[in-house]
C-alpha cells in the first residue's frame, strides 16, 4: 500500500448485532458494505456460552473471511471491524476488535475515529502499570474501562468515555452478551441503529442495513451511548455534550453514497455540491466527467445545471486490487493507466470540466492531466466540490501534517498552473456549507481542514509520529 495516497483515508467501519442466529455471517456481511471505510484489515468478535471469541486478518473482508473460519465463530452475538491506520502501524497486532480478559470476564472493542489525548492518556496509564499490546490509540478505551470498572458497568462506560477527547465512534462486547454503542459529544463520526427481526444492529452507515435487511432507527446523538442486552436497549446522554461537529468529509468523499447519514442522503448531497459549483465556476466546454469514483455525482450535479454533458469518459477497471504488482521506473506511470483508461474518441480535440471531490496530494491529478493532453485534449478545466485543504486533520483521517497538504502553501492560482490546467476552482466554504441544506450549516460541521478552526483542542506539540509511536 502505498505510504501516502492522493485520496485521503478514514480510520474504520463498525458494525454490530444482538442476539440474532448465524451473527458473524450478518457481521460478515455488514462489513462488506463497510469495505470502502477500511481495506487494510477485518475482524469479528462473537460470545457464546460466555466466551468471546474473534478471528482477524490483514486484506479485504471477502480474503480475511472463508466459510471456514466464519463457522468457528460461535454465539447470536457479534460485532466487527474494518480499518485503515491513522494512529499505528498498519499490522496484524493493530487489527480490531480488541480483546481483554479482566476478572474472568471478557470484553472486545472496536473503534472509528481517532483520540487526540491518547499520548497523554497512554503515558498515565503506563505510569499505573498498564502493558499495550498494540501501537494505536483505541487501545486505551479498554485500558480505562477496566480500571473503572469499581465504578460499576455503566459507571465504568461513562467515565472512561468522560476521560476521551477527540473523535470516537466505538462498539464494545462483553462475554455478558451485551452490546454498547458510544459516540463522542462531537459526534464527528457516523454510527446508526437498526432493527432485524426484533434484534438491534449497529452500523457505522445504513448501506450495511440495507445489505442486511434491517431497519434504520435513528442515529446515535453526540455524547450518547446505547446498551444492549437481553432486557432490551438502555440510552444513556452525555452530560458533557458539546455542539455537533459532523465530520463534512464524509458527505464530500468517506460515505457510501446510498447511505443516509446525519440525516442526509449522501448521493443528494454530492449533487448538491456538483449543483452549486456550477452556478459558482461556470465554463464552456464540451463534457463534463469524472475520474472514477472520484466526483462522479457532484458532476452530475454540476451537468445538470450548466446544461453540459455528462461523459463517464475514463473507465475504471473493477479488478485492480490492492496487491498489483508494482511497476518498474521505465513503466512508472503503469498503475495510473491500469486503473483508469480512457474513451480516446470522446476526450480528442475536446474541452472538458474534470469534476474531483477533493485534491490533496496532487500527484494523481498532475499525472492524469499529463495524460489527457497526450491524447489531444484541448482545454483541461477542473472543478473540485471542497474548499482547497489548507491545514491537517487531528480527528481520523491521515493528513495529519500541512505539510502533506498541496493546497496549504499555494494560491489556486499557483496550483493551476502546477497541474497544468487551463482554469481551476473550488467550491467555496460558504457555497458548500449552503448546499447541505441543513439549518445552520455553519454550527453542524467540522471545517477544520478548510479553515483550521478545530472544535477539539488538541496538543500541537504531538505529530503524526508521535501518535505512531504509541
Amino acid at each position: 500500500m502505498e505510504r501516502y495516497p492522493e485520496k485521503p483515508r478514514e480510520a474504520c467501519g463498525l458494525f454490530g448485532i444482538h442476539g440474532y442466529p448465524e451473527a458473524a455471517k450478518i457481521t460478515y456481511f455488514g462489513l462488506y458494505a463497510l469495505q470502502h471505510r477500511g481495506q487494510e484489515s477485518a475482524g469479528i468478535a462473537t460470545v457464546g456460552d460466555k466466551n468471546i471469541t474473534a478471528y482477524k486478518g490483514m486484506g479485504l473482508v471477502p480474503d480475511v473471511f472463508k466459510t471456514a473460519n466464519l463457522k468457528r465463530l460461535k454465539g447470536e452475538t457479534a460485532i466487527g471491524h474494518v480499518r485503515y491506520s491513522t494512529t499505528g502501524s498498519s499490522t496484524l497486532c493493530n487489527a480490531q476488535p480488541f480483546i481483554v480478559h479482566h476478572r474472568k470476564k471478557s470484553y472486545a472493542v472496536a473503534h472509528n475515529g481517532n483520540l487526540v489525548n491518547a499520548y497523554n492518556l497512554k503515558n498515565e496509564l503506563e505510569e499505573k502499570g498498564s502493558i499495550f499490546q498494540t501501537t494505536t490509540d483505541s487501545e486505551i478505551f479498554l485500558h480505562l474501562f477496566v480500571k473503572n470498572l469499581k465504578l460499576g458497568f455503566e459507571g465504568a462506560l461513562i467515565e472512561t468515555a468522560s476521560r476521551l477527547k477527540g473523535a470516537f465512534s466505538f462498539i464494545m462486547l462483553t462475554s455478558n452478551g451485551e452490546v454498547v454503542g458510544i459516540k463522542d459529544p462531537n459526534g464527528f463520526r457516523p454510527l446508526c441503529l437498526g432493527k432485524l427481526n426484533g434484534r438491534y444492529v449497529l452500523a457505522s452507515e445504513t448501506c450495511a442495513l440495507d445489505l442486511v435487511e434491517a431497519k434504520f432507527i435513528r442515529e446515535l446523538d453526540p455524547g450518547e451511548m446505547v446498551i444492549i442486552g437481553e432486557n432490551g436497549i438502555k440510552s444513556i446522554k452525555s452530560p458533557i455534550a458539546a455542539k455537533r461537529t459532523f465530520c463534512i468529509f464524509e458527505f464530500i468523499y468517506f460515505a457510501r453514497p446510498d447511505s443516509t447519514i446525519f440525516g442526509h442522503n449522501v448521493y443528494q448531497m454530492r449533487k448538491a455540491h456538483g449543483r452549486r459549483l456550477a452556478e459558482e465556476a461556470p465554463v464552456d466546454a464540451d463534457l463534463v466527467m469524472p475520474f472514477p469514483d472520484s466526483g462522479t455525482y457532484a458532476a452530475l450535479g454540476y451537468s445538470e445545471v450548466s446544461g453540459i454533458p455528462f461523459e463517464m469518459a475514463m473507465i475504471r477497471n473493477h479488478y485492480v486490487g490492492r496487491t498489483f504488482i508494482q511497476p518498474t521506473q521505465s513503466m512508472r506511470d503503469f498503475s495510473v493507466r491500469v486503473k483508469l483508461n480512457p474513451v480516446k474518441e470522446l476526450l480528442k480535440g475536446k474541452d472538458i470540466i474534470i469534476i474531483e471531490d477533493s485534491i490533496i496530494r496532487g500527484t494523481t491529478v498532475k499525472t492524469r492531466v499529463k495524460a489527457l493532453r497526450e491524447l489531444g485534449v484541448k482545454r483541461v478545466h477542473m472543478r473540485v466540490s471542497s474548499p482547497p485543504h489548507r491545514f491537517p486533520c487531528h480527528y481520523g483521517i491521515d493528513f495529519s501534517t500541512r505539510g502533506e497538504l498541496i493546497a496549504s502553501n499555494k494560491s489556486v492560482e499557483e496550483l493551476r498552473d502546477l497541474l497544468e490546467l487551463d482554469s481551476l476552482h473550488y467550491i467555496s466554504l460558504d457555497g458548500l456549507l449552503e448546499s447541505t441544506g441543513m439549518n445552520n450549516p455553519g454550527n453542524n460541521f467540522c471545517k477544520a481542514c478548510f479553515d483550521g478552526c478545530y472544535p477539539v483542542e488538541f496538543d500541537e506539540s504531538l505529530s503524526k509520529d508521535c501518535l505512531e509511536k504509541i
